[in-house]
């Protein structure tokens, strides 16, 4: 290891005290290294007004992070891998992958104890098309706005009583110290989670093999099996913030078992199946799921949604 480090951040508090959980952990593990955040603004923090799908979805969390290691800027990124497309640039790759907090959504409602305690009519938030189409299939006597903004301005919007209840992922919440506002987290059968959800992925030059090989230490290999067969599902798929994609792996022993799911964006359609495997299949497992949904019913969801351009992330 070199005696200095630069981690490369988005500039939200949530993406700081992820990179700040990292920064503590290698300081710990490398006595006398120093490491320092480099706050980089992407385009997805910048545009706050218009679905994410309409303007290029997850890679806009991530494009000048990556575009900064890419010119050496920084030495390693720390990314919400919910956020990191299935496709990363020439010369980089997710190398750690460490352990994960809650991959489950949250209700957070400062009247209404769960989904099912909401009124007709109720005025639920959410910025995620996934969540939107799962809740429309629990509950489609809700109204269901877009809710875009950091987690201070959307718990802000719910205290002002602009909403009756919003969904946010569980991980951030307990990492920013918040898990007291959580009113229940839903289980994955209720409200399957995204790709990746509460997982850390930490991005490194493919030719940094030292750094590589020093932050071991920060690396969870039951994590990176699940999250790498959740994300070979979204590959499989070719999905992004337009279609509703879930998907959630579990590793029991050497089993990983898989559940994922394609949903039309109304909520109406929902195809949802289960598959397991060894742990060395992941990337074969999440494959097969993919092709399972596709054949199910899920390719005629993709090309209704692709042919029409619907969008929402």
């Amino acid at each position: 290891m070199r005696t200095s480090l630069r981690i490369g951040t988005r500039a939200s508090l949530l993406a700081v005290t992820q990179s700040t959980w990292v920064k503590d952990r290698i300081e710990q593990a490398h006595p006398g290294i120093r490491v320092e955040l480099v706050k980089i603004t992407t385009t997805g923090d910048r545009i706050l007004d218009v679905p994410l799908a309409k303007v290029g979805g997850k890679g806009l969390f991530v494009k000048e992070i990556e575009d900064a290691l890419l010119t050496g800027a920084v030495d390693l990124a720390v990314h919400s891998m919910k956020d990191v497309p299935t496709e990363l640039p020439a010369g980089l790759h997710i190398g750690i992958v460490p352990p994960r907090e809650t991959a489950q959504d949250a209700l957070l409602s400062n009247r209404h104890d769960s989904i099912a305690a909401l009124p007709a009519g109720a005025t639920v938030g959410t910025s995620s098309l996934r969540r939107r189409s799962q809740l429309a299939a629990l509950r489609p006597d809700l109204a269901i706005v877009d809710l875009r903004g950091n987690i201070d301005t959307r718990l802000r919007k719910l205290d002002d009583g602009l909403f009756d209840a919003v969904i946010l992922a569980g991980a951030g919440l307990h990492r920013l110290g918040l898990a007291s506002r959580i009113t229940s987290l839903l289980e994955p059968d209720q409200m399957l989670p995204a790709i990746g959800q509460g997982a850390l992925g930490i991005e490194l030059r493919r030719d940094d093999a030292g750094l590589l090989a020093g932050l071991q230490v920060l690396h969870h290999p039951a994590t990176a099996v699940a999250v790498a067969a959740e994300r070979a599902f979204l590959l499989r798929l070719e999905g992004g913030c337009q279609v509703p994609i879930g998907a959630h792996a579990t590793l029991h022993d050497d089993t990983l078992t898989l559940t994922g799911l394609i949903a039309s964006v109304d909520g109406r359609v929902l195809i949802k199946d289960q598959a397991t495997a060894k742990a060395e299949k992941a990337a074969e497992l999440g494959a097969t799921l993919a092709d399972t949904l596709l054949a199910r019913g899920g390719k005629a969801i993709l090309d209704a949604v692709y042919r029409t351009g619907a969008s929402g992330c």
